[in-house]
């Protein structure tokens, strides 16, 4: 019978492999720690590449939102140019009757020559061709003129920033450098819509003669638009006064759900479509079947506005750099002596126990984080403008720039500017709600809405 060998290994043997395992073991733990600590100092464990890749991704977005914002006109001088020949009652308008409309001029797209020329009082607003001037210098904030070869406007088309931009007045009232998203809450929309020669399509859209057509328009007045007019062509609220809202701010907006006054239409990128296809009437793509709903919206269901599809399309492709800077400007902040920090610290426990306004806007967005709707009865007023939307709710307003009533929040608050100031909403939602809030507790929640 054979004896298999038995190896015996020397302790010197055992001592070194012991040694040697852990030298190896230390070498792995250490490459580990630093392959982790290599990828941990890169943002969200991405590589440098593609961090870079990212941040080239969002400056190239935001310059393109930016010029989209600004000077987009989505191929609309066919309506507003070709179909209504607004251009050539612009033409006729003076700078002072043009800036009267609301329209504002963009200093820093004017040559330093004429600027000087306009501070020591040497340019004409009385004279049409200035306007003229101003626009083939494209320094009208939201117009474009389009010119032929022999200098005269041919016509005009609109941007976003018609609406949603105004001026800071930095040379005179109404002429300075843009401040975006800010509401024109002294633009005449309907005013300058009526100015057109040709209305004919609204009195085919809307079943109406052309001057009850024009009384409807002009009946908007400063810093209001219906945009559902030509989807259910109610021209008037129940009580008889035009069913017009105010133009809303477009600042802020990051991080809040819903964005317009019935934010049951949807998000920004929604609206943006919307906007630009039925509204600025521009060439591009547009679905919506919630408007083939023939008893509420009985013109978009006629005219299948739901199931827009032009054959140039101009508008889908800019809408996400667009968005994606419309997100990025943030609502101006309180400036120093806008309101008074003491009662403001007071009027922040008041807005978020007593008041209860807290409640639905939440801080720091100052609306509902998720679907921030309510029926016009929670809130304690008509349904008339809720009910134009797709689920008959309003959105809970984000609270932004109270302290501001001479520009942005010049014509009230609420979505018709039912209530004049502060004071008046929260004298509202005191009597709704049975709050019993003091005249001290309200002049504090005052000094905190101003502080936001």
């Amino acid at each position: 019978m054979k004896h298999r060998k038995t190896f015996h290994f020397s302790p010197f043997f055992h001592r070194h492999k012991f040694v040697l395992g852990v030298g190896l073991g230390l070498t792995f733990v250490l490459l580990l720690a630093l392959e982790v600590f290599s990828i941990a100092a890169q943002p969200n464990g991405q590589s440098r590449e593609q961090n870079d890749v990212i941040s080239q991704n969002a400056e190239r977005m935001l310059a393109e939102g930016k010029q989209t914002f600004r000077f987009d006109t989505f191929g609309d001088e066919a309506f507003w140019g070709d179909t209504l020949r607004l251009h050539e009652a612009i033409a006729k308008l003076s700078p002072n009757q043009a800036l009267a409309l609301g329209l504002k001029v963009d200093v820093e797209a004017l040559p330093a020559e004429l600027i000087e020329q306009i501070r020591r009082g040497e340019v004409d607003f009385d004279d049409p061709a200035v306007t003229i001037l101003l626009l083939k210098l494209n320094a009208v904030v939201g117009v474009t003129g389009r010119f032929g070869s022999d200098g005269n406007i041919k016509s005009i088309g609109i941007q976003c920033a018609l609406c949603h931009s105004t001026v800071d007045d930095a040379l005179l009232p109404s002429i300075g450098r843009r401040l975006d998203a800010w509401p024109n809450r002294d633009l005449n929309v309907g005013g300058i819509i009526a100015s057109a020669p040709d209305l004919s399509v609204f009195v085919d859209l809307l079943g109406l003669p052309d001057e009850e057509i024009r009384e409807v328009l002009n009946g908007w007045g400063p810093g209001k638009f219906d945009a559902e007019l030509i989807l259910d062509g109610k021209a008037v609220r129940p009580d008889g006064k035009p069913a017009a809202t105010l133009l809303p701010p477009a600042f802020g907006l990051a991080g809040v759900n819903n964005h317009t006054w019935t934010g049951s239409w949807g998000t920004v990128t929604y609206w943006n479509a919307l906007v630009a296809n039925l509204e600025m009437h521009g060439q591009g793509t547009f679905f919506d079947p919630r408007l083939d709903d023939a008893e509420k919206y009985p013109i978009a269901a006629r005219e299948r506005f739901g199931h827009k599809r032009d054959t140039e399309d101009l508008i889908t492709a800019k809408l996400a750099a667009l968005h994606f800077y419309q997100l990025a400007i943030p609502a101006p902040k309180a400036p120093p002596g806008s309101f008074d920090p003491e009662l403001a610290r007071r009027g922040r426990g008041i807005f978020n126990n007593k008041a209860q306004c807290a409640t639905c806007h939440v801080p720091p967005i100052f609306t509902e984080p998720g679907w921030n709707l309510h029926t016009a009865e929670e809130i304690g007023i008509d349904d008339f403008q809720a009910t134009r939307a797709p689920d008959n709710r309003y959105r809970t307003e984000p609270l932004r720039a109270l302290f501001d009533t001479q520009k942005i929040h010049k014509g009230g608050f609420y979505h018709d500017g039912r209530f004049q100031t502060l004071l008046e909403v929260i004298n509202h939602y005191d009597e709704t709600f049975g709050l019993g809030l003091t005249g001290q507790e309200k002049t504090a929640l005052i000094e905190y809405l101003k502080s936001i």
